[in-house]
């Protein structure tokens, strides 16, 4: 396949699917285990995913002395030179201070300028000339919506269908999700009163309609991506505090399409969508946090091939579900050390989705290969270090940023580095 751009949380659909060819089929090494690099460059803290377009890569950080500032780069793809940059205060009231969550989302439309929309860990959204850094329009969304702050910020990855912008911040009166004239940053309409979760929202087709999916605080709807009425809705309620972060899944099997859901305090859900109407039925639901069998995870979005679910549970157990019944296959520790919420980020490579790409919290990337007689591990590297910022009570740090996969090649990010490495086959 053509060389693909990165423009948004998760991919080009948004799926976490990889659909370049023309891979590496063991990553290569040097004699410590490290990958080699195409080139690497200094930035701070954040916990977003890069993203890249047009040949360029665009990601967020934030420093906090001598001022609280978050930052937006643009970096040059070929070789890391930084192409522009811009930064405003940005003062957080939030756990881990590490920086913006959400990544840039990059949209480019046919005749028209190509357009960066970075959204704040604590609410700044703005509307960047990708190329050049001009800005276009921005909003302090926390006090023109009178933003019920998250314990965790503002997370969810913003969204673009048409001409319209789609954020769940948690705003209030009624405003946890806007629509925003994605040209001018106008309003264009604001839905249901909840709390805001770190889930970023996805578009779907569901009987002849086009439905953006949210999960938020307590709640995972189906809206009209136009009004913002609700098609259908399920409740989810959270136990001790609003914690959801995993991207909802959309899959088809057996030609049924279904939706799934996963969170560290409600569980794993599994919903069938029917094709006749915009409704839900549900399959199953498994919320007993008791039970040695559940998928609860927290960061991870979990990764669905042949009618099985493989995903990280509470201390980052890759484990094997049975999609129809949530019932455990089997689970292994070999990608990712144990330990509280331990983190795998999984993307598929090409539709037939062959083997994926598996990043971990220590900074490895692996290739593997998942199916329901296991775990099996091609080949794996070190990319970046750990950087103890974010996590504090974990030994050594973490790497909880998303990875991209463009042209070729995997971009990732730490506290302290982003970096390019070229997987191209030789």
């Amino acid at each position: 396949m053509a060389e693909q751009d990165w423009p948004q949380w998760r991919g080009p659909e948004r799926d976490g699917v990889w659909r370049e060819s023309g891979l590496r089929a063991k990553l290569k090494k040097n004699e410590q285990g490290w990958i080699d690099l195409k080139w690497s460059v200094k930035i701070a803290a954040g916990y977003s995913q890069p993203t890249v377009a047009g040949k360029r890569v665009y990601v967020t950080d934030r420093m906090d002395d001598p001022d609280e500032i978050e930052r937006v780069h643009c970096f040059d793809f070929e070789t890391g030179e930084k192409l522009w940059s811009y930064q405003y205060p940005a003062i957080y009231n939030i756990a881990y201070k590490s920086g913006p969550r959400a990544a840039v989302l990059i949209d480019r439309p046919v005749d028209e300028v190509s357009r960066a929309y970075s959204l704040g860990g604590v609410g700044h959204l703005h509307c960047f000339d990708a190329k050049n850094g001009e800005i276009i329009w921005r909003r302090n969304l926390a006090t023109e919506y009178q933003i019920e702050m998250p314990r965790w910020g503002i997370a969810a990855s913003p969204i673009i269908e048409g001409n319209s912008l789609y954020l769940q911040i948690g705003g209030t009166p009624g405003a946890c999700v806007i629509a925003l004239n994605k040209r001018t940053g106008e309003e264009l309409w604001r839905a249901i009163d909840d709390e805001a979760s770190y889930v970023a929202p996805i578009v779907i087709n569901q009987a002849g309609q086009r439905v953006l999916v949210v999960y938020t605080a307590n709640e995972l709807f189906g809206l009209n991506p136009e009004t913002g009425k609700p098609f259908w809705s399920y409740p989810m309620p959270g136990s001790k505090w609003p914690i959801g972060i995993s991207t909802p899944i959309l899959t088809t099997y057996h030609g049924k399409r279904y939706l799934f859901t996963t969170n560290a305090h409600v569980g794993s859900t599994l919903l069938l969508l029917d094709e006749e109407e915009t409704a839900i039925t549900v399959i199953w639901r498994r919320n007993d946090t008791r039970s040695s069998d559940n998928l609860h995870s927290l960061i991870p979005t979990p990764y669905i091939k042949d009618g099985y679910i493989y995903g990280t549970h509470q201390k980052g157990e890759l484990r094997c579900l049975e999609l129809l019944t949530g019932k455990q296959v089997w689970q292994s520790t070999e990608a990712v050390e144990p330990d509280r919420f331990a983190t795998l980020h999984i993307v598929a490579q090409g539709n037939a989705r062959q083997r994926e790409w598996i990043f971990n919290e220590h900074g490895e990337l692996i290739i593997a290969e998942l199916s329901p007689e296991g775990y099996k591990q091609i080949s794996r590297g070190k990319l970046l270090n750990r950087t103890p910022f974010g996590m504090p009570s974990r030994i050594g740090g973490v790497t909880w940023a998303h990875p991209a996969f463009a042209y070729k090649h995997v971009i990732v990010r730490n506290d302290g580095q982003l970096v390019a490495a070229d997987l191209s086959a030789e």
